[in-house]
């Protein structure tokens, strides 16, 4: 078993040596070929592409742009069951399949300020409460905005 292990060191020191030898001629050709080139003062060529840096700005320089055409607003038919007439866009904060659970946020509503309405969608089977409405959809959506930090959910309604 000695004999066995011996061997194998042996083997491995050899291939190890002979390695080192095949390594260390591409090196130096490697080295006789960059000095024949700084010998002739001829750049290196490289594959090496070229990066040009990011140009910071600063954030005062950025322009932002209210766009009320982008804005998703659902149209349904509905109707007002509960609460002051819509105008053209309504902003939702809440869903419900029963009028019950509308009216208890509806009054949450009222006593935060809102004079909010209920209306029903019959194809859906489903009581919305409208806590703002406004006739332009821009309004409407900056609206939606303030809301969402109490209702995450709020969405833009339109009638059909």
């Amino acid at each position: 078993m000695k004999k066995y292990m011996w061997a194998c060191t042996g083997l491995c020191f050899a291939l190890t040596l002979a390695s080192c030898g095949s390594s260390e001629s591409a090196y130096k050709k490697a080295y006789d070929k960059a000095k024949a080139q700084e010998a002739r003062n001829i750049e290196p060529q490289t594959d090496v592409p070229v990066v040009t840096p990011l140009e910071t700005r600063p954030a005062t320089q950025t322009t932002v742009v209210d766009n009320s055409d982008n804005v998703v607003v659902r149209s349904e038919n509905f109707s007002v069951v509960n609460g002051p007439a819509l105008k053209a866009f309504g902003v939702v904060v809440g869903s419900f399949s029963l009028k019950a659970n509308a009216e208890g946020l509806q009054n949450t509503l009222k006593s935060n300020g809102y004079n909010p309405s209920i209306v029903y969608n019959a194809e859906r089977n489903m009581y919305r409460v409208v806590a703002t409405s406004f006739d332009t959809k821009s309004d409407a959506a900056r609206s939606r905005d303030q809301l969402r930090s109490a209702y995450n959910g709020a969405w833009l309604i339109f009638k059909k």
